[in-house]
């Protein structure tokens, strides 16, 4: 089974996990939470060595999943997680311009490719916008192994 891997990102306090959860709930989907998982693993550090250590945890988690849809919400301030994660569907919460870490706000970059920017916290819309976006996917997915 072909697992779709969506990941929201976003600044801290910017949405990720309030559109994930509901998501994840909508969609039978598995939800992997980063600061659950940082909970877990009683790992705080966000050095960039923090930051890649987590993104592997993310990815060996969703790997793991049973699930045919994992949605992960993380903040996501490195290209290289992206590389690592390697998300078939990438959502940007682009609803805040600074959040509530400045190492955070200095660290983060806008991710250069995304499938959906979400700009304000219309939940019902963004929902919506997301279940159509892994609709889309999924029928091309199935148009391309034919």
């Amino acid at each position: 089974m072909k697992k779709i891997k969506v990941l929201i990102l976003g600044l801290p306090g910017s949405g990720k996990t309030y559109l994930a959860k509901r998501f994840a709930k909508k969609n039978n989907a598995e939800w992997i939470n980063a600061d659950k998982i940082r909970g877990r693993y009683n790992d705080w550090d966000f050095s960039y060595s923090g930051i890649i250590r987590q993104v592997k945890r993310m990815k060996k988690l969703a790997d793991k999943s049973k699930k045919k849809i994992i949605v992960a919400d993380f903040v996501c301030p490195l290209k290289k997680q992206l590389d690592i994660f390697k998300p078939d569907i990438i959502v940007w919460m682009d609803t805040i311009k600074k959040g509530r870490f400045e190492s955070m706000n200095k660290m983060f970059k806008p991710p250069a490719r995304f499938h959906l920017r979400i700009k304000k916290k219309e939940l019902r819309l963004n929902l919506k916008k997301l279940n159509n976006k892994l609709d889309n996917y999924l029928k091309i997915k199935k148009t391309t192994k034919k």
